[in-house]
């Protein structure tokens, strides 16, 4: 799956083209950040409507945002977690059926938190850049990992200094 977040306003055409042009499932950020109030709730009814098989909103989103979310489209609601003073509980209760925890290297402990309070209920998180970290995520009771990959640039460094060095 892909999990389309950015750290601009979010576009109806971009949510479009990734739904398109994927072959897997999109959840599109809906903002929640800079972008708030109805625009919000008007981005997740588009992208549902665009075929994305749910949202995801920012930490800052407000729990009546999150709540008419939930009452106006059908598809999954991610909400971000960013720090262990959160409370998943107001968030699972406004409406969020999957948790996303995003807090840097604190990520396992916010995870485990959660995951003591509500043993079933999803929770999705970001790995860190190892198999250690990933694992500590994973052991902590992420159901599922996100992955930044590393930047074209340091994929494509190696291969383009070959080319260089051959002419």
């Amino acid at each position: 799956a892909i999990i389309a977040v950015y750290p601009f306003t979010p576009q109806p055409l971009i949510t479009q083209a990734l739904v398109m042009a994927a072959d897997v499932p999109v959840f599109c950020g809906v903002g929640g950040g800079i972008t708030q109030g109805k625009r919000v709730v008007n981005l997740a009814l588009d992208a549902e409507f665009k075929g994305a098989m749910g949202v995801v909103v920012n930490a800052p989103t407000a729990n009546d945002i999150i709540r008419k979310i939930r009452e106006t489209i059908d598809i999954p609601v991610i909400v971000t977690v960013v720090s262990e003073c959160e409370n998943a509980a107001e968030r699972i209760e406004a409406g969020a059926t999957i948790l996303n925890v995003s807090g840097g290297k604190n990520t396992p402990n916010i995870v485990r938190k959660i995951r003591e309070q509500f043993p079933s209920f999803p929770i999705i998180a970001t790995g860190g850049p190892t198999e250690e970290t990933i694992m500590r995520t994973i052991e902590a009771g992420a159901n599922a990992i996100t992955y930044t990959p590393p930047p074209s640039g340091d994929v494509m460094g190696s291969l383009m200094d070959k080319y260089r060095d051959q002419n």
